[in-house]
């Protein structure tokens, strides 16, 4: 009984003290970054090298480099979840090397993704410093984890959807699209959501792939500066750029926030969807 109790308050310890931290971070942005927020700093370009002005092109920038990354990095990491999971031996040699291929990849520090990025998207297929460029980057950086998690999800429906749907006579495409994806739709959006965590509050990678021209972009294949991007210049190489720091700061979190909430409305309306149709 003692040891139990010691471990439950050491727990909620741990968890109390890291709520604490994070509420102290907000906290501190939201008071140093409330105050310069209005309508105009998000529509507004930035002025005086970011000190005055807003941050409408690198809120547009920024979303043109998630939309590339997400339709890029979708696609290819739910097929490859599928093969893994669905059309491979779990201790085959091929699975086993793809794997570990993974969980390497999903540890690589970020700045060796940009320097990856830069070598072969903006050098060797001459994209430039693009929007293109630094979305495709994100793009490498979310399908490991994005695909390990899809892939875990997928395995773990149970087997007995598989066994009914072959005794109904379906086929394994429609047991896959019918039955599967909608049953690991949370675990899909969790690692989509991972990978989008991560790739949002990037700055290393996309110093070297999108660029820093904080000019509204007029094509993919322009320069466009991250909010990442943006908060860390004026934060390191920006004297007086502080408080707008904090403000571009604060937009980032709020725009964590409202991708996560569309990311859910859509998972709970698939599952509502797949229910009923069931």
């Amino acid at each position: 009984m003692i040891k139990n109790a010691l471990a439950s308050a050491l727990i909620w310890l741990i968890a109390m003290l890291i709520t604490g931290v994070f509420a102290w971070l907000l906290a501190d942005i939201i008071i140093h970054g409330l105050p310069h927020l209005s309508w105009s700093f998000l529509v507004e370009a930035p002025g005086n090298a970011g000190r005055s002005g807003g941050i409408g092109p690198v809120i547009i920038s920024t979303g043109l480099i998630l939309l590339v990354a997400v339709i890029t990095a979708v696609p290819f990491g739910l097929a490859t979840a599928v093969l893994l999971s669905e059309f491979t031996q779990r201790n085959s040699r091929l699975g086993r090397l793809v794997r570990g291929s993974l969980d390497v990849l999903s540890g690589v520090p970020s700045i060796v993704f940009g320097l990856f990025g830069n070598a072969f998207f903006c050098i060797y297929l001459g994209l430039g410093f693009s929007i293109l460029s630094g979305g495709l980057t994100l793009a490498c950086m979310i399908l490991p984890i994005l695909i390990r998690t899809a892939e875990e999800g997928l395995q773990a429906t149970p087997n007995d959807y598989r066994l009914a749907s072959a005794a109904l006579g379906m086929s394994r495409s429609a047991t896959l699209v019918h039955l599967l994806l909608p049953a690991a739709t949370p675990a899909l959006i969790a690692g989509l959501m991972l990978g989008l965590g991560r790739a949002v509050a990037e700055t290393a990678a996309l110093i070297f792939t999108s660029g820093y021209v904080d000019r509204m972009p007029d094509s993919l294949f322009d320069s466009g500066r991250a909010l990442s991007v943006h908060i860390y210049d004026l934060s390191m190489n920006v004297a007086g750029g502080d408080a707008n720091a904090y403000s571009s700061a604060l937009v980032l979190i709020l725009l964590l926030l409202f991708i996560n909430s569309i990311a859910l409305s859509l998972a709970n309306h698939w599952l509502h969807r797949s229910v009923v149709t069931v």
